[in-house]
């Protein structure tokens, strides 16, 4: 009665938190100004509108509110175009502000628009990424701000994954600066900055880049997914809400490895500093959000002497596959925690390949969560059947566990004693049913992450109406299925696959030992219709891995249940 109870407990708070992070909304982040104090010279800026060392954060002003399109014309540029993306760079401050992702479409109409991802700010979603050098305080020369007039050399003015692009601006006082932008892959931008000081005097410099964005983006909402600010700093994952970086402002880290930038669900932009070499990773907000590094130490470049510098920025989708080689081929520590494996991330990302490998060989990602769904039943086989056929003897017992509690009803001990005679003889251990699959907790719980934050889900068709695993079955059992002209609520949409979920749940109740307290039996008769309405608003691809694991489940335990047999007194 008291696992019951616990197990019941622990079932509802689940369902009321899921079900609380699907009808409410997180609050919406206010965006109002929060001017930080400045105490120091404000005077210099640099291609970062960070201004000296001592006034990095500080923001500058930009016009009022663009369109993206009118926004993009009044700089000139250099167009990106490669097979996965295309776009433009600002030439004035040398900005990255104008990516969109060519695999990847808003919806699945097929006239859909492609994915913008990065766009000028000022637009209402600016976000942008830009780079350059932070001079000491009090110097005496100019360095390239975010509206210097950059010139190309050379006769190339695409970037493509062949074709790195040089630009350069010398400032009045003799030092040349150069910035080498190169495609490493798709998504993967090396940046290659060059000082040449020809003045008469030494100069102190830290090269830097950051990401800026004017807004918080639509998020999904759900608690087992991180969305906002994140990095790997100091040999730790650091994952930053967008409001809680509003309410405190700022975070700072003193790290030798790693990289930090911005996470959606499916796409990310990150800042990678050159590895094994100090920096200083901030987030802070300031009307903006922005992830940002500058190097720890000053770098002194001699009058006649020149000083370069190189980093990586990745621009693009969480393909697994890529940021796995980006890791291992050029050692960007821990970079494929930029996509949120979760807690069990030594079973959720195997299991992702294991899926992969079973999408390559069916040519369909529902195909392959069946199967690995067998697998896994087959994985937990011994686990089951130990549960089942406790459980089977727990129904077959039942008759005269309820004899006795009723021969015993005035003396609790006296029925406790019996019973506990009865679990003896017959070899039962009431709380075995339960242990085996809380066991199997993790395991399933690393498949649901892995089915919910996997890019390649994402407008991955089944069969049938099932056009986009990622996204709930889109039919309602309020409007016969698409036969009424009607479209109901978001929440009335409740479809075929969660109903066949429903289904099975109930059919695998039946075949569970009811529990002997009339009430408790009438919540759990309640429990598959609550869970049927809870998960219709999840991704079709949980639905059918959930429906077929049941299905699964109830065929053998009807097997043990048919074949457990207990004689009882």
């Amino acid at each position: 009665m008291d696992t019951k109870n616990v197990i019941l407990a622990t079932a509802l708070s689940v369902g009321i938190l899921l079900l609380w992070s699907f009808y409410f909304e997180p609050p919406v982040i206010p965006q109002e100004s929060t001017q930080q104090t400045d105490t120091t010279n404000s005077n210099s800026n640099s291609s970062l509108g960070l201004g000296t060392l001592d006034e990095e954060l500080k923001i500058i002003e930009e016009p009022e509110m663009l369109s993206v399109e009118d926004s993009i014309s009044d700089s000139p540029r250099i167009e990106i175009n490669t097979p996965k993306i295309s776009g433009s760079i600002r030439l004035n401050g040398l900005i990255i502000d104008d990516i969109t992702l060519k695999s990847y479409q808003e919806t699945l109409d097929e006239n859909s628009d492609y994915i913008r991802f990065l766009s000028p700010l000022k637009t209402g979603n600016g976000h942008e990424v830009s780079f350059g050098w932070i001079q000491s305080k009090n110097s005496d020369f100019d360095i390239p701000d975010r509206n210097t007039p950059w010139k190309l050399t050379g006769n190339n003015n695409v970037l493509d994954l062949n074709s790195p692009l040089t630009f350069e601006w010398k400032n009045n006082t003799g030092q040349t600066f150069l910035s080498t932008i190169s495609l490493k892959d798709e998504y993967l931008f090396e940046i290659t900055q060059e000082i040449i000081n020809n003045g008469s005097n030494s100069i102190i410099v830290n090269n830097a880049a950051k990401i800026t964005r004017e807004s918080t983006p639509d998020l999904s909402g759900m608690f087992i997914l991180h969305e906002g600010l994140v990095g790997v700093l100091d040999e730790k994952l650091e994952q930053i809400d967008y409001d809680d970086l509003a309410e405190d402002k700022i975070y700072n880290f003193d790290s030798n490895n790693g990289w930090l930038g911005f996470t959606d669900k499916y796409w990310l932009t990150a800042l990678i500093p050159e590895q094994g070499e100090s920096f200083k990773g901030i987030f802070s907000y300031d009307d903006n959000y922005i992830a940002y590094f500058r190097s720890q130490d000053s770098t002194i470049v001699n009058a006649g002497s020149s000083y370069e510098t190189s980093s990586n920025i990745f621009i693009g989708a969480k393909e697994a596959e890529v940021i796995d080689v980006y890791q291992e081929e050029y050692g960007f520590y821990n970079f494929d925690l930029s996509i949120d494996w979760g807690w069990f991330y030594f079973l959720t990302k195997p299991l992702f390949y294991i899926i992969y490998y079973l999408f390559e060989l069916t040519g369909n990602f529902g195909v392959a969560i069946i199967i690995l769904t067998a697998m896994t039943r087959i994985l937990f086989f011994p686990l089951a059947n130990w549960s089942f056929v406790s459980m089977a003897k727990m129904k077959k017992l039942q008759p005269e566990m309820t004899r006795l509690k009723e021969l015993h009803k005035d003396d609790r001990q006296q029925q406790q004693q019996t019973l506990m005679a009865l679990y003896k003889k017959e070899k039962v251990n009431p709380v075995s049913g339960c242990l085996p699959i809380l066991i199997q907790i993790p395991f399933f719980f690393a498949i649901y992450k892995m089915l919910f934050v996997s890019l390649e889900m994402r407008h991955a068709p089944f069969f049938g109406w099932i056009q986009d695993l990622s996204a709930k079955d889109p039919t309602s059992l309020f409007n016969l299925f698409g036969l009424i002209p009607w479209d109901p609520p978001s929440f009335l949409v409740i479809g075929v696959w969660p109903i066949l979920m429903g289904l099975t749940m109930f059919i695998q109740q039946k075949l569970n030992p009811a529990p002997p307290d009339p009430i408790q039996a009438k919540i759990f008769m309640f429990f598959p219709f609550f869970i049927t309405v809870l998960l219709s608003q999840f991704a079709a691809g949980l639905v059918i891995y959930w429906t077929t694991n049941n299905l699964l489940s109830i065929i053998q335990q009807w097997v043990i249940v048919r074949r457990t047999n207990i004689k009882t007194n």
